[in-house]
């Protein structure tokens, strides 16, 4: 060590220094190595007392000589990174209308009002564990607490790959678990049922298709007609048909939502002071144990609103085609009892597109409105349940349960798994086994058959004396 060194004047490289301040407060600084410009990169603690900041001293000197430091500059907290993360990194991996519809109102709604003023570095295992049971103390299903977990995580994934913080707290705990969701599977009979009740509707081969080939609600309505192969009976799932929130497009979004915004009334208001006309009501916001509004209470605009965008006249969004799900194409062969329906389906559709003229929306859909338009998944929805209905078929099934009588129905024939996997679009046949139903022939026989082995004297297993 130099004299220098040893008299109390400059330290080694990379020793840290710890000391009282004029302010009252212990400091301390570690060098945690060089910055990209050169300089050397050192981390400020302080704290009340002199073991506080040693102890967060030592703690950077672990993660140093770990190589485990994070990014120099500011660590942003999870709600700036949340945002950051939705707004410029999630869309180059997911579609806009799964932000809009899954990962935003989760994001706002639960991560950034629970987690929200945390630093990055600074969440720890034990505030997500207090979180996801919070979550399950507000009564959110499991399913939905999982989607929160993994949106959370990917965000963090993401922080540490671009070394923001150097590990994810997602990982050192015990992940939320998911539930299989109830499935309401018909059977074969109460399928030919519902089918000969569609056969007499407008779109009644829309049917067909959902229940023998098991195309999801949004590759349905997206198909269209230049993907669908009559003479070799193939139908290629390339796109589905999903609706963008409307965004402006317009330089000032404030200004051009200006007649649709809505605010509380000020304290003194002139309208509520006027002698003569029409009774004005004010309105302001209702304060948080309002009972007054059977359904939601009123909401205000915010003062720099920017809203309002399906009223603006550049808007982008609405009906787009995007690619099915998880970027999948496929191509699945059409049952040779379903080619003359659908030759019969187009050729009327063709003949309800002449008659309209140029008043049709000619997106080429093989399932379309009246004058061309995307059929609303609502109203698809709502067919479903009133064709539920007519056919007397007693179970609430959800109109995502055609697809798994799809797999069912193809599971009762012998189909190999592999194959309805490549019918369904599945990822992986893990999921097409969740598809197709347990209690199918094919489970019931194989009950029987290891009866058979275990009682071959016997019809059936019969009760011990006294029992």
């Amino acid at each position: 060590m130099s004299k220098k060194a040893a008299d109390g004047g400059r330290k080694p490289n990379l020793r840290s220094s710890i000391y009282l301040g004029g302010d009252g407060r212990w400091h301390g600084y570690v060098t945690m190595g060089t910055q990209a410009d050169g300089r050397a990169d050192r981390r400020h603690r302080t704290g009340r007392t002199e073991a506080e900041v040693t102890r967060k001293v030592r703690q950077l000197e672990r993660k140093r000589d770990a190589d485990i430091t994070s990014r120099t500059g500011k660590v942003p907290t999870v709600a700036q990174w949340m945002r950051i993360y939705i707004n410029d990194v999630a869309p180059r991996r997911v579609s806009q209308s799964t932000i809009d519809s899954t990962y935003r109102p989760k994001i706002e709604r639960w991560i950034i009002p629970r987690l929200g003023q945390h630093k990055l570095d600074r969440l720890y295992p034990e505030h997500l564990n207090s979180f996801y049971a919070s979550l399950q103390a507000d009564g959110l299903a499991p399913n939905t607490i999982v989607q929160v977990h993994r949106i959370l995580s990917r965000a963090l994934t993401i922080a540490v790959r671009q070394e923001v913080i150097f590990r994810n707290p997602c990982t050192l705990i015990d992940a939320p678990q998911k539930e299989e969701p109830e499935t309401e599977t018909l059977t074969a009979a109460e399928a030919r049922k519902l089918l000969a009740l569609a056969a007499g509707r407008r779109n009644g081969t829309r049917w067909s298709v959902a229940l023998a080939l098991g195309l999801r609600q949004s590759e349905a309505l997206g198909l269209r007609q230049k993907y669908v192969d009559l003479d070799d009976a193939v139908i290629y799932v390339h796109w589905q048909l999903r609706r963008q929130l409307y965004r402006h497009g317009c330089e000032d979004p404030h200004s051009c939502g200006e007649s649709h915004h809505r605010y509380p009334c000020p304290a003194n208001c002139d309208k509520a002071r006027r002698k003569s006309g029409r009774r004005h009501i004010c309105s302001r916001p209702c304060p948080p144990d309002c009972s007054a509004h059977a359904a939601k209470c009123p909401t205000f605009c915010a003062p720099d609103c920017t809203k309002h965008a399906s009223s603006c006249p550049e808007r982008t969004g609405g009906w787009i085609f995007a690619r099915p799900k998880g970027g999948r194409k496929r191509a699945v062969p059409i049952p040779p009892q379903l080619i003359e329906p659908l030759r019969q389906h187009l050729a009327s559709q063709d003949a309800e597109r002449q008659a309209a003229g140029h008043s049709w929306d000619n997106r080429d859909l093989v399932w379309c409105g009246p004058q061309g338009q995307p059929v609303d998944p609502h109203d698809d929805w709502e067919e479903w349940k009133a064709l539920l209905a007519e056919a007397g078929i007693s179970k609430d099934a959800r109109l995502h349960d055609a697809r798994h009588t799809a797999g069912t129905l193809l599971g009762e024939q012998h189909v190999d798994m592999h194959v309805i996997q490549r019918i369904l679009g599945h990822a992986q046949v893990t999921t097409t086994r969740i598809y197709t139903d347990p209690t199918d022939p094919l489970t019931r026989e194989a009950a029987g058959l290891i009866g058979k082995a275990l009682w071959p004297d016997a019809g059936q297993l019969q009760p011990e004396a006294g029992s």
